[in-house]
């Protein structure tokens, strides 16, 4: 509700808590206006076509807002047709709320697009107002809506209608939140950052999407796979997807949703939809996987969604700066000839006529090993590395060397989970098992 309104054919600003209106030279206004109003509202006449609009904030900030009359317990009151317009007035903009629309347009600009904020769109008779709207590859249109903490969950209504209005008339909704209340819902389609403060949304650093933005991982459901199946049986044989959270740069986001290489997707886990980014490669071969789940979808290539940057974090304003500390020199333990997966190879060949002999050997090898073992060379050598430099940490008892090479067996042990990892992926194998004999065989050997 507004207490000043903008008749469009009088052209005049009314007053509604004077009783004259703020015109004493046009007597009995208000009656007039309000029975005018009302008799359009019996007729059935829009709003949006009655010659009122709301002449306070939304006409300060050039929107048209049309609004309606009507009495309430001897008041005069004027109504606004769209909620939105009527937030405009409970909630003022924050600056958290401009500094995301001033690294929107940035964000843009730096990737070739364009764009404007609060953009108001005409469809048929009403409109549809858009925060931040990017124009981006291929008469692709963004339509970025921020909505932080500064009111509660219960007054955020509508967001469906909006989203689905945007969406029927070109617009991509997206919109963005700092409020995991709000992150959590499936009426659209929610990125989250952490909260932060104005300063810092509006600098040049990396701030990161914590949450939308998802890798889809294809398998195969049988006795190998690490999901469950989710028809929930016991395997159905068939191909399915599962959603991976994965973090993103927010600037990154804002441009590849420009670009195309980003897109919104629709995800159905049982009866459940879930609306995540995903790239548009992960799109591709989701609709594939869709036509035929009986196959894996083949492989796209796909560009980064995100990647290193020079830039600065945003995710600890008020961190202070680290300095680093070079530590004293100590000297160094032997060093374990079994913790490197694979021996080194010099950089020269030291026989050059017999290349392909001496690799062809090295097949031989690792073949009866796997053959006899049931696993691979590599792996041996690792655990053994591992077993061993985690016995010499049993061994120790200077408090300096026993860090050292607890540190050393760390490594040993992060080198075995990756080659187990990597082997069982490859060879559709189940993790825990490829992990288990593998452990079995090494220390049943060194007994």
């Amino acid at each position: 509700m507004a207490n000043v309104v903008w008749h469009k054919k009088l052209r005049i600003l009314l007053d509604l808590t004077r009783d004259d209106l703020d015109h004493p030279e046009l007597p009995d206004l208000w009656d007039t206006v309000y029975k005018t109003d009302r008799f359009y509202g019996r007729l059935g006449v829009p709003v949006s076509e009655r010659d009122l609009q709301c002449g306070g904030v939304c006409r300060d900030l050039g929107v048209e807002a049309p609004m309606h009359l009507r009495m309430r317990g001897g008041r005069r009151e004027a109504v606004h047709e769209r909620r939105e317009d009527e937030e405009r007035h409970i909630a003022p903009m924050s600056d958290e709320h401009k500094a995301y629309q001033e690294r929107i347009l940035r964000a843009a600009e730096e990737g070739g697009f364009t764009g404007d904020s609060e953009v108001r769109t005409r469809i048929g008779r009403s409109w549809i107002q858009t925060d931040t709207l990017v124009e981006g590859a291929d008469g692709r249109r963004i339509g970025w809506e921020v909505q932080l903490s500064t009111i509660d969950e219960s007054g955020l209504r509508g967001v469906r209608s909006r989203a689905a209005k945007a969406a029927k008339n070109g617009i991509t909704p997206a919109w963005h939140t700092d409020r995991l209340a709000y992150a959590q819902r499936n009426d659209t389609h929610w990125t989250r950052s952490d909260h932060l403060p104005a300063f810092v949304i509006a600098r040049t650093g990396d701030l990161r999407i914590v949450s939308g933005f998802r890798v889809l991982d294809f398998w195969h459901c049988d006795i190998h796979a690490l999901y469950p199946c989710p028809y929930g049986v016991r395997r159905c044989g068939k191909a399915h997807a599962t959603p991976k959270p994965r973090d993103v740069l927010f600037d990154d986001m804002v441009r590849q949703t420009a670009a195309g290489t980003i897109v919104p997707i629709q995800f159905r886990a049982g009866k459940t939809v879930h609306r995540y980014w995903v790239t548009s490669a992960d799109r591709d071969r989701l609709d594939d996987l869709n036509s035929d789940d009986t196959r894996l979808p083949p492989e796209r290539e796909a560009a980064q969604a995100s990647g290193a940057s020079r830039n600065r974090p945003t995710c600890q304003p008020a961190a202070t700066p680290i300095t680093a500390v070079t530590p004293p020199s100590t000297p160094a333990l032997p060093v374990l000839p079994a913790l490197s997966a694979l021996p080194l190879q010099p950089s020269a060949p030291a026989i050059e006529t017999a290349p392909a002999a001496a690799e062809q050997q090295a097949n031989i090898t690792r073949q009866a090993t796997e053959g006899v073992t049931g696993l691979p060379s590599e792996l041996i050598t690792l655990q053994q590395a591992a077993d061993d430099a985690h016995l010499r940490l049993q061994q120790l008892h200077d408090h300096h060397e026993r860090q050292l090479q607890r540190q050393a067996w760390r490594d040993a042990a992060a080198a075995v989970q990756s080659a187990v990892t990597h082997y069982a992926r490859t060879k559709r194998l189940n993790r825990h098992e490829v992990e288990a004999r593998l452990r079995s065989l090494v220390r049943h050997t060194a007994r």
